[in-house]
């Protein structure tokens, strides 16, 4: 547990207090005190429950680690969950963590069950400038949230290279390929999560930044309201890597599908040329004694001669018609009207 404590009019935040302390600390109004909570143990929880009476309930869910991102008010707190993006999440394999989180008066508590970069980041502010306390509690917990949605925009900046790079894969390939289905359906559920997620976060933001909460309003909503403009571009981005990652795969299925079909007729021309050339050679293998060309001296290489006409009589008819070899390109249609606009 840590715990930062702005007195006003100091030019610093000062840390290193204990929990003895806390009441005291919390019966000043006019400072600034910010209780950092990494995974916290059984007497941690105490604290919240003995020092800043907060409902048993809203402990009970700090202490899950797995809950939706909501906002609930009491009588002289907000309780709230936000969720971050973990530290070593990628497209493939996205996921977030949960940060519980109360706001008094003069207070913030912070709940994590693990290490949270963006509250890092919080802190080396607060450690090299008391200008994000100053304004109070509720503008030390905009810090704290704005930095949490500020991570989320590399990570969608991940998400749009690695469709485009999955995009130049599909349209390279020239045989079924499962690792690259697996990398899609792989996407696909890391941007539901994603999408889960902001809009559940949307939600919470969206009453923090339109006055519904009695201690965020006045001048901090324009700063809350800035941070859901930021997560709605989130939650777009993720709805459109939705639709573009259910077009890869159809893409995908489409260019195997495609490449199959190639297969198969290439596979089905040979067959259809094969096809006559075995019945001439049924046929002259019945030698019956009536077939005079069985008995001619050159009667071996007419039947020869017959079915190399055939066959090449065949492959020419299927190249002209564009089933086999490159298809000719389409002559472009020339504008009739071209250089008679403005004429009457």
């Amino acid at each position: 547990m840590e715990i930062f404590v702005y007195r006003a009019g100091s030019n610093k935040v000062e840390e290193g207090f204990t929990v003895a302390q806390l009441p005291e600390l919390l019966q000043d109004e006019n400072a600034v005190i910010w209780v950092d909570m990494e995974a916290p143990s059984l007497d941690d929880d105490g604290v919240l429950l003995d020092v800043f009476h907060f409902h048993p309930l809203t402990i009970e869910d700090a202490r899950a680690i797995r809950h939706h991102p909501k906002v609930e008010e009491f009588p002289d707190y907000i309780y709230f969950i936000v969720h971050a993006v973990r530290t070593d999440a990628s497209p493939e394999r996205f996921n977030t963590i949960e940060l519980d989180g109360f706001l008094g008066r003069n207070y913030v508590v912070t709940y994590h069950h693990d290490k949270f970069t963006s509250v890092d980041k919080v802190k080396q502010t607060v450690r090299s400038s008391p200008v994000t306390c100053q304004r109070g509690a509720v503008f030390l917990l905009h810090a704290i949230i704005d930095s949490i949605v500020d991570d989320y925009l590399p990570v969608m900046d991940d998400f749009d290279e690695r469709i485009n790079e999955l995009e130049d894969n599909i349209f390279t390939l020239h045989r079924p390929n499962d690792k690259i289905l697996e990398e899609i359906l792989g996407l696909k559920r890391s941007v539901l999560r994603l999408r889960r997620i902001s809009s559940k976060q949307l939600e919470v933001l969206y009453r923090m930044s339109h006055g519904q909460f009695q201690l965020i309003s006045g001048p901090v909503l324009p700063f809350f309201r800035d941070i859901y403009d930021h997560l709605v571009r989130v939650t777009d981005l993720a709805e459109s890597y939705r639709d573009l990652i259910s077009g890869s795969l159809e893409a995908y299925l489409s260019v195997v599908s495609n490449r199959l079909n190639e297969i198969m007729k290439v596979l089905t021309i040979f067959s259809a040329v094969m096809l006559p050339l075995t019945f001439i050679a049924g046929v002259y293998g019945m030698n019956f004694d009536y077939m005079t060309e069985l008995h001619w001296h050159y009667g071996y290489f007419m039947v020869w001669g017959i079915m190399i006409s055939v066959a090449v009589g065949m492959l020419l008819l299927f190249w002209k018609r564009g089933w086999i070899g490159k298809a000719e390109p389409r002559r472009r249609i020339k504008d009739e009207g071209k250089g008679n606009w403005g004429k009457g």
